[in-house]
């Protein structure tokens, strides 16, 4: 693939959205051509299949309805949206991909990881990220965050402070685990201080990339 695929990971209320608004701005006035998304979403399926997963209004979803749910909008996210992006010479940046499962069906609500895994592989369709960000902070810090903030509650901030623990731990096995994929950042400091260490850690991949793409001409974030 041409382009470059970048994700962000982390508990509720890490900032991800708007580390990768970010970034997304700082490429594009570099004339990078920057293709911004996240999951679930970034197709209309994957945008009524959010709304189902994430309104407070939703009935109960047992875990591994939850899970296919999840899985069912990255299929289509990945062939509408994210391999014709890095096909055309993209920098992709998403909000959660599939390690988000990993870290809440089966980290959260503790479904078997192999088997997640498994189903992401069919999924993702041999699709991987360039580089993987983990924005951590405390749970309790993120979920202050996340109810004092504008952008309103979901379905997920309101399970258990023991839920989100799990969610957290998983990510941090997962970086344990394969540590040269993951680049940790800590969430817990100023927005700004956090947008430079996020693009000091992209930088080494943009030289690379300069050198093997044709510079792409400035595109609006979708």
């Amino acid at each position: 693939m041409a382009g470059l695929f970048i994700t962000f990971e982390g508990p509720e209320g890490a900032g991800k959205s708007t580390q990768i608004q970010r970034l997304a701005e700082a490429l594009i006035r570099r004339n990078f051509r920057v293709c911004q998304t996240r999951e679930p979403g970034g197709t209309l399926l994957g945008e009524r299949i959010r709304g189902l997963l994430l309104d407070e209004g939703t009935h109960t979803i047992c875990a591994e309805a939850e899970a296919y749910l999840h899985t069912a909008a990255r299929a289509q996210h990945v062939h509408e949206l994210i391999r014709p992006a890095l096909e055309r010479g993209e920098i992709v940046l998403c909000d959660r991909f599939l390690d988000s499962t990993l870290a809440y069906q089966g980290g959260g609500r503790q479904l078997p990881i192999d088997e997640l895994q498994n189903l992401q592989r069919l999924a993702t369709a041999g699709i991987e990220p360039t580089m993987k960000f983990l924005l951590d902070l405390p749970v309790e810090t993120g979920l202050r965050r996340r109810s004092q903030g504008t952008g309103g509650s979901n379905r997920m901030d309101n399970e258990d402070v023991a839920f989100h623990r799990r969610v957290r731990a998983c990510y941090l096995s997962m970086v344990e685990a394969n540590s040269g994929a993951w680049r940790v950042i800590e969430a817990t400091l100023p927005e700004e201080v956090v947008a430079r260490q996020v693009l000091a850690e992209v930088e080494p991949l943009l030289g690379q990339f300069e050198r093997s793409s044709v510079a792409g001409t400035m595109e609006q974030i979708r």
